[in-house]
């Protein structure tokens, strides 16, 4: 391997691990510590403003990782002397990687469902409740008890995920 190829892996693999802290770690944070506190110490309508105003926010840095974990992620895939081509899986290192890429895959379609179904959902209601119109109290907690079962469910995936990946790093 050429200076130039070490460089831009040694770049991706930094951008990899990069991307995968801020997204674990904003899943962590928010799921287990953000969200349950200001769920005691806020009104339902002072909670859901907030929510939506920090969703917002680390939505776009979580997505925006996705992206730089996705391409940092084929780059460092192609570039690996396991790597025998696509869907070519004779190895415990691809076996590994396919079921990574797998978890991932459900991980996008919950936040994917968070971003665009979920959290507007809760806006919407948040909104109608700071215009004065009465909402659902049992429909609120639903949506917050679905909102915090899929961040949840998502952080124990991007945990699995790191464990497929010390396999395939082991294999």
């Amino acid at each position: 391997m050429n200076l130039a190829d070490s460089l831009g892996l040694t770049i991706a693999y930094w951008m990899h691990i990069l991307a995968t802290v801020i997204w674990i770690g904003g899943l962590a944070s928010l799921s287990l510590f953000v969200l349950p506190a200001a769920r005691r110490s806020m009104q339902p309508v002072q909670y859901s403003t907030f929510l939506t105003s920090i969703q917002g926010r680390i939505q776009q840095i979580g997505w925006f990782s996705l992206i730089v974990l996705i391409f940092t992620g084929m780059f460092q895939m192609i570039s690996h002397p396991n790597y025998q081509g696509f869907l070519v899986i004779s190895t415990t290192w691809a076996e590994a990687i396919l079921i990574k890429h797998l978890t991932v895959g459900v991980m996008l379609i919950l936040s994917a469902y968070i971003t665009w179904g979920v959290m507007p959902a809760l806006e919407r209601m948040a909104f109608r409740q700071s215009m004065g119109k009465p909402g659902d109290p049992e429909e609120l907690e639903k949506l917050q008890q679905r909102e915090t079962v899929l961040l949840r469910v998502n952080l124990f995936l991007a945990i699995i995920v790191l464990l497929l990946t010390a396999w395939a790093r082991t294999s």
